[in-house]
């Protein structure tokens, strides 16, 4: 690890263009005394520092939606086969929906990747508070990021692997052979979520606003507050009860009394569009820009253009094309085509989220052969195809839908927030007397109303996984292919390389020892 001390300040303290190229793992590498000393001088160097985080951020987005979604029931091969429609094969991505995960094959290593940010976030925070270095204003509106942001980290590690290491110091001047560090407990953990939630909020005060420079793009007090609901919604389900029911719906409706120009955009695509960034619906989004980055994992979820082609799109009966059908992909996740077929047709969401590909057997006669995910379809650059669309970390749609799952844990109607969703969702065909809560079937039961609208939603941004798990393990084993007898596959194995490095863990309960 020592090869990297040197970098670290310089890779964060420059523009963030500039900073995509600094991507070497740094584990929890220490920082330099002489990087330390000379950089922390003026508030640009701050500033850049805290650009920096963020571009460290967007190079989490394949863990984020690995981790989020990838096992649940959204992904896989259809019955019968064992490789993708276009014949591509899955290579070990089947493991993450088959939960035949273990620490040679643990589909997210290193913990995502997570504490080499997490280590940047320490020493934020740190010369923050022991240095006057930008204003108390800046102060303050830095410190409830990095607060935010680490906490946000914090509940990606618990909910994945349960109990996690924590640090929160920065790693200047430590001994590499002292870094084995224990786990600790899923409840300490837990401590320091809400405890950097809290001083987060506190930090940014009533401030809700939006970075004037990098907007959506940034963390903020309403990123906060959604992570607050999230965090508390899942205790609410694990012993916390009604209180941390109330501590969710708290957070929420104060994001919309606090930032009232979020709203839900009126076309669904627009949301996700590479040319509507920042708009009303977004709250916070990991940020993606041509010439700069694209998003890391779509490639595993679009086929190959040379594939692709040999298929047939059904509804604008045609057939694939290599100019306008470019995805450029390895379809490793090939989205189910049973997930294809939970929404109503009506549903403007089904095309837009998903795309069907067919076989033609006999001149105007289609066949389902499979799917793929299409939500993200960046944008045409000199005849290829660029995924530039942000990844959505939190938006409106979502703050709605935790909404009516804290209203439903209160005993209140979540009807408002879910008709919103779903008036949106079926544009001039809704009708809420057949399509309004509570008048689906589904609606009979409220929290499987919610979890199948939070489906239709954000299929392809992160979410499914823990939604199951939130809400409790008897969802993940009705739902996907994990049975119940195998309790301990609900939490990601450690790789064999964190246990080699850090001989103080101990792998994930239940999986084969190190």
């Amino acid at each position: 690890m020592k090869k990297n001390i040197k970098n670290i300040l310089i890779c964060l303290g420059i523009s963030a263009i500039a900073l995509s190229s600094c991507k070497k793992d740094l584990n929890l590498s220490p920082v330099s005394n002489l990087s330390d000393a000379s950089y922390w001088k003026t508030p640009d160097q701050v500033d850049a520092f805290v650009s920096g985080i963020h571009t460290r951020f967007r190079d989490h987005n394949t863990s984020f939606e690995f981790l989020g979604e990838v096992r649940a029931d959204i992904y896989g091969t259809d019955p019968g086969t064992t490789a993708t429609f276009t014949g591509e094969a899955t290579q070990g991505m089947e493991r993450m929906w088959l939960h035949t995960l273990d620490a040679d094959n643990s589909g997210v290593s290193n913990f995502g990747g997570f504490y080499n940010n997490i280590n940047q976030i320490n020493l934020l925070i740190n010369k923050l508070n022991t240095t006057n270095i930008v204003s108390e204003t800046s102060k303050k509106n830095y410190l409830g990021i990095a607060y935010g942001m680490r906490a946000f980290y914090y509940f990606q590690l618990y909910r994945s692997w349960g109990k996690a290491v924590i640090v929160t110091d920065p790693t200047v001047d430590i001994d590499i052979s002292n870094l084995a560090k224990p786990a600790s407990t899923e409840a300490e953990v837990m401590s320091l979520i809400k405890s950097d939630i809290d001083l987060s909020n506190e930090n940014f005060g009533t401030d809700y606003s939006f970075s004037a420079k990098n907007k959506k793009g940034f963390w903020s007090k309403s990123a906060t507050q959604m992570l607050n609901a999230e965090v508390h919604l899942w205790t609410s389900y694990r012993g916390g009860g009604t209180a941390d029911a109330k501590i969710a719906k708290t957070a929420l409706t104060s994001i919309q009394s606090g930032a009232p120009a979020l709203s839900l955009l009126n076309n669904f695509a627009d949301v996700f569009s590479s040319t509507g960034k920042d708009n009303n619906e977004v709250i916070f989004v990991s940020r993606n820009k041509l010439n700069e980055a694209t998003l890391p994992f779509i490639g595993n979820f679009v086929p190959q253009t040379s594939l692709i082609i040999n298929f047939y799109d059904s509804l604008a009966v045609r057939k694939f094309d290599v100019v306008t059908d470019n995805y450029g992909g390895l379809l490793r996740i090939p989205t189910k085509i049973a997930t294809y077929r939970k929404f109503n047709e009506n549903d403007l969401r089904k095309n837009l989220t998903i795309q069907a590909a067919y076989s033609q057997p006999a001149a105007g006669t289609f066949k389902i052969a499979g799917a793929f995910l299409k939500k993200y379809q960046g944008e045409q650059n000199a005849g290829s195809r660029a995924f530039t669309n942000d990844f959505p970390i939190y938006r409106y749609a979502d703050l709605l839908l935790l909404l009516a799952e804290a209203k439903v844990a209160l005993g209140e109607s979540p009807a408002t927030e879910i008709n919103l969703v779903r008036a949106r969702a079926f544009g001039s065909n809704y009708n809420e007397v057949t399509l309004g809560y509570p008048h689906q079937a589904i609606d009979a039961d409220p929290k499987e109303a919610i979890l199948q609208e939070r489906l239709l939603e954000f299929i392809g941004e992160g979410k499914r996984w823990y939604d199951l798990r939130r809400m409790g393990n008897n969802y993940v084993f009705a739902k996907t292919g994990l049975a119940s007898s195998e309790t301990y596959k609900l939490l990601w194995p450690i790789d064999r390389t964190s246990l080699t490095n850090n001989r103080a863990l101990t792998q994930t309960d239940g999986y084969p020892l190190f």
